[in-house]
C-alpha cells in the first residue's frame, strides 16, 4: 500500500493508539474492515495490540466482530489470548458470539484458560461462553496441574447446556484441566514427532503460576523439539465452579 493510501494510514495511527487520526481516517472513507499488506484486518490487529478505544471504533463504524482475520484468527480469540479484557469486553458489547471459534478449533475461552487470564475467563464466561464448547486442535490449556472435582463441574456445565463435556482428541479444557501438564504436553510432543525420545523437564516460575516446558532430546542429548503451557490457574478454576453454582448446576 502507498503512503498516500488513506488506508494505509489506518495502520501506524492503529498501532499507535492515535484514535483522533483513525476517526479522521474513518470519515474519510476507509473501510472499518480494511486489511493490511498481509491481509490482516484492522480490528483483529486492534484487538492483539490492545487498542479498545481503536476497537470500538471500528466496531462503531460497521467492523464485524467475528470476522475472521486472513480467515483464521478471530479478534475476541486474539485479545483474550493477550489478556486484554477491555477489549474483550468491547467486542462481547458489539455482539461478537463468546464461543467463537477460530482456526485449528480454539475458543476465546480456551485461550484465556491456557494463559490464565481469570478476568478474561469471567467475561467470557459472563457472556454466556460455554467451557464444554472449547475445542482446543489437539493441545489444550492446563489448569493447575489436576483440580480436584473439575472434571465433575465441566460435565456439570456441559450438561446444563444440554450438551456433554468434550471427550476424544481435542475434546476441550473442561476434560485436560485435569491431566497433568507434563503428560498432556509429552503426548502432544509423541504426535508431532513419535514416541521414545529422552525428554527433559523444565518449570519456570512466573506471577501468574509456573510455566511448564517440556523438550525432545536428540541423540547427543540436544533439544530438537519442545512445548510449553502455564500452570497455576485456581482463579479460574474457583471462577468457574461459583458460576456453576450460581446457575445452579
Amino acid at each position: 500500500m502507498s503512503t498516500n493510501d488513506p488506508t494505509a494510514l489506518l495502520f501506524p495511527a492503529l498501532y499507535e493508539g492515535d484514535e483522533d487520526a483513525v476517526v479522521r481516517l474513518l470519515r474519510a472513507g476507509v473501510s472499518p474492515e480494511a486489511v493490511d499488506e498481509d491481509g490482516q484486518s484492522a480490528l483483529y490487529l486492534a484487538a492483539v495490540s490492545d487498542r479498545p478505544g481503536v476497537v470500538r471504533l471500528l466496531l462503531a463504524a460497521g467492523a464485524e466482530p467475528d470476522r475472521l482475520s486472513l480467515g483464521t484468527d478471530a479478534p475476541l480469540c486474539g485479545a483474550a489470548c493477550g489478556g486484554h479484557t477491555e477489549v474483550v469486553r468491547a467486542l462481547l458489547s458489539a455482539g461478537a458470539y463468546p464461543d467463537t471459534v477460530e482456526a485449528f478449533g480454539f475458543t476465546a475461552l480456551t485461550w484465556a484458560l491456557r494463559q490464565g487470564h481469570t478476568a478474561v475467563a469471567e467475561a467470557l464466561l459472563g457472556a454466556g461462553a460455554d467451557p464444554g464448547r472449547a475445542r482446543t486442535g489437539g493441545r489444550a490449556p492446563a489448569g493447575d496441574g489436576g483440580a480436584p472435582g473439575f472434571g465433575r463441574l465441566c460435565a456439570g456445565a456441559a450438561r446444563a447446556r444440554g450438551g456433554r463435556a468434550g471427550r476424544g482428541a481435542g475434546g476441550g479444557p473442561c476434560r485436560l484441566l485435569g491431566v497433568g501438564v507434563e503428560a498432556e504436553l509429552r503426548e502432544g510432543l509423541a504426535r508431532a514427532h513419535g514416541s521414545g525420545h529422552a525428554f527433559v523437564t523444565h518449570r519456570h516460575p512466573s506471577p501468574e503460576g509456573v510455566t511448564v516446558e517440556v523438550q525432545l532430546l536428540d541423540a547427543r542429548g540436544e533439544p530438537f523439539a519442545g512445548d510449553d503451557l502455564q500452570t497455576g490457574h485456581a482463579e479460574i478454576v474457583a471462577l468457574l465452579k461459583a458460576s456453576t453454582t450460581r446457575s445452579g448446576r
